[in-house]
């Protein structure tokens, strides 16, 4: 395995960042591979944490506990900010479970026709949320990010329902700490984020990766982490159904790059991660179970590439 040349990180609340980060942390433990030398980020809601951090030069284990396979990185100082960036947005988030049937709605309209008119209807009828996620913002400020040409984020602006890339050629400009709050902005939860006079909320209301946005040519090699991809239906717990449609979802938009020529893998939890994610993505409980299986799982997935030791 070699660092892909694109990586898109979907959303999943606070245990899908965890179960990202873990696995990222697990892959980049192979010889030749650095997550953080991509030559493109797409990230979604909790994906928009992890590229940031990955584009600010932070190994993704770093917030978790996990060894880096980097030691030439200071660690310390970032490792704080990273932590606590991590931390804010979990005690952030603790209290929106409640949070995935409307998101899920919303999704389920992503591959039909009409999409920015769908959501912009869908999203006028979720009562604007109240919390605020300055708190985020701040911490990713600290991290000391900035766009450098390779981060995209993804969010929706909520007057119109379209599509907004930050990052891209013609995207309103805004710092990497308001786009990623923009892009965690999960409707009936937190606060829409202002800026430039619109009004934008969680990437996720479009699609649980965006994987389509990934600006790649013929030949590119495509890693996506899709958090949502394995849930599955569980008696009183609606979030649960939401697995196989974001498993369509993202099918859907990998044909668009694999149109273009690019080779996309596609990886959701396996069975340990799913289990320890379970249905409610918001569990701070279930998060040192979630990075165990998620870093096992990581390493599975370059146990084949690696070279014998000398």
């Amino acid at each position: 395995m070699r660092t892909p040349d694109a990586l898109v990180l979907g959303g999943g609340g606070i245990l899908g960042e965890a179960w990202m980060s873990a696995v990222l942390a697990g892959i980049d433990e192979a010889e030749g591979v650095n997550v953080r030398e991509c030559g493109c980020y797409v990230g979604t809601s909790a994906g928009s944490i992890v590229a940031a951090s990955l584009v600010a030069g932070l190994p993704p284990g770093i917030g978790l506990g996990v060894p880096s396979a980097s030691p030439e990185v200071p660690l310390e100082e970032p490792g704080e900010r990273i932590t606590a960036l991590r931390h804010t947005f979990a005690a952030a988030a603790d209290f929106a479970g409640a949070a995935a049937a409307p998101l899920a709605s919303l999704a389920f309209a992503s591959t039909t026709g009409g999409g920015a008119m769908i959501r912009r209807t869908l999203l006028s009828r979720v009562s604007p949320g109240r919390r605020s996620l300055a708190e985020l913002g701040r911490m990713v400020e600290r991290s000391g990010v900035r766009w450098d040409g390779r981060l995209r984020i993804v969010a929706v602006e909520l007057e119109t329902g379209r599509r907004v890339v930050f990052g891209a050629d013609g995207a309103p400009e805004v710092s990497v700490a308001t786009a990623v709050q923009a892009s965690c902005a999960i409707p009936g939860v937190f606060r829409p984020v202002l800026a430039g006079g619109r009004s934008y909320v969680d990437g996720g209301a479009w699609s649980p990766t965006n994987l389509d946005t990934a600006e790649v040519a013929g030949g590119a090699e495509v890693l996506c982490l899709n958090p949502t991809g394995s849930l599955r239906p569980a008696m009183g717990a609606l979030a649960g159904a939401f697995g196989p449609v974001s498993r369509g979802i993202a099918a859907t938009e990998a044909l668009v790059l694999r149109g273009r020529g690019a080779i996309v893998t596609a990886i959701n939890p396996d069975g340990a991660s799913s289990v320890a994610m379970g249905t409610n993505l918001m569990d701070p409980t279930r998060r040192n179970a979630v990075i165990e299986a998620g870093l096992a799982q990581g390493r599975r997935l370059t146990a084949g590439s690696q070279r014998p030791a000398a």
